[in-house]
């Protein structure tokens, strides 16, 4: 019989490409995987990866195994949900993977409600973009994304994946207070502007150039406080969401509303396989319940002038 951890290992690899990689993934050391992926070999008698360079290759054996080991986890997941679900006990671990402004703005609130209501429980976080985020979801090495969609550039789901909104969060321009700009203004009027974006790769980074084709910002930083702490020195403007600043706005900064507003969409998601699952739907009304205090702190903060 197939052990089930070696399955896990191949498929991890298979994703991955590396050792390493799938350890991390996996949560456990390169040599750990190693070892699992050398005794399944021994299992199965049969050669499943070779060395390419520095990665790893499956061979035709291998992606054979690594097929069907994806459709076993699958089935596995459903199996623990189904289990779950009858016992309706809200037990296990629970792995979320989010983007930074959820973790910073929603995933306190409700992991600490979790925990509280459900002791029995564990969690853990991962911070990731969307890009990412999904990917881990979909290849079940986390049970739950929190996202950001922008509909300009609009993730795709992967089958198998279920995903409900939690609302929808606005972006404002911000300024240095002595802008030029008055209360309000359009993207098109700021092209021009010396910009401050998120790191290239990020999904903000990406929906700026759509928005604005041609766009070259100067500074790239990850960070929406950090932004805030440049615009503050007069170094440029930046597109923050609400969301990213629920608490008070530095001095030397200003909001200008832009016309149209832009907007990004904040869902959870997990894989239909685990949807019957007693944590999942205890981790989405706490993350529910965290939007509804974050949208409120947000509204506190200085309202475009």
């Amino acid at each position: 019989m197939i052990d089930l951890g070696r399955l896990r290992a191949l498929h991890a690899v298979a994703s991955y490409k590396t050792v390493l990689a799938a350890g991390e993934a996996l949560h456990c050391t390169p040599s750990a995987v190693s070892q699992q992926l050398a005794k399944l070999e021994r299992e199965t008698g049969a050669t499943l990866v070779e060395k390419d360079g520095r990665r790893l290759r499956l061979t035709e054996a291998g992606q054979v195994l690594a097929r069907h080991a994806e459709k076993v986890l699958a089935t596995v997941d459903e199996a623990e949900a189904a289990l779950a679900a009858h016992r309706d006990t809200v037990i296990g671990r629970l792995t979320v993977a989010a983007f930074a402004t959820a973790c910073r703005a929603l995933l306190p609130y409700a992991l600490h409600r979790l925990a509280s209501d459900h002791p029995q429980l564990t969690t853990g976080l991962v911070e990731v973009n969307p890009h990412e985020g999904l990917d881990m979801l979909h290849r079940g090495h986390v049970d739950l994304a929190v996202l950001d969609d922008w509909p300009e550039v609009a993730l795709r789901y992967p089958s198998g994946i279920t995903h409900v909104e939690l609302g929808w969060d606005v972006a404002d321009l911000i300024v240095p207070s002595g802008h030029r700009f008055g209360a309000a203004t359009t993207l098109a009027k700021a092209r021009d502007e010396r910009w401050i974006a998120a790191k290239a790769g990020d999904i903000c980074h990406e929906w700026l150039l759509r928005v604005l084709p041609g766009v070259q910002p100067d500074f790239h930083v990850g960070e929406f406080e950090t932004q805030l702490t440049l615009i503050s020195a007069g170094l440029g403007v930046a597109v923050i969401p609400r969301l990213a600043r629920s608490n008070q706005l530095p001095e030397g900064v200003r909001v200008v509303k832009l016309t149209p507003e832009p907007r990004r969409r904040v869902v959870i998601a997990w894989r239909e396989a685990s949807a019957a699952r007693p944590a999942i739907k205890a981790a989405e009304a706490a993350l529910r319940q965290a939007w509804r205090n974050a949208s409120r702190a947000s509204a506190t903060v200085n309202a475009p002038a």
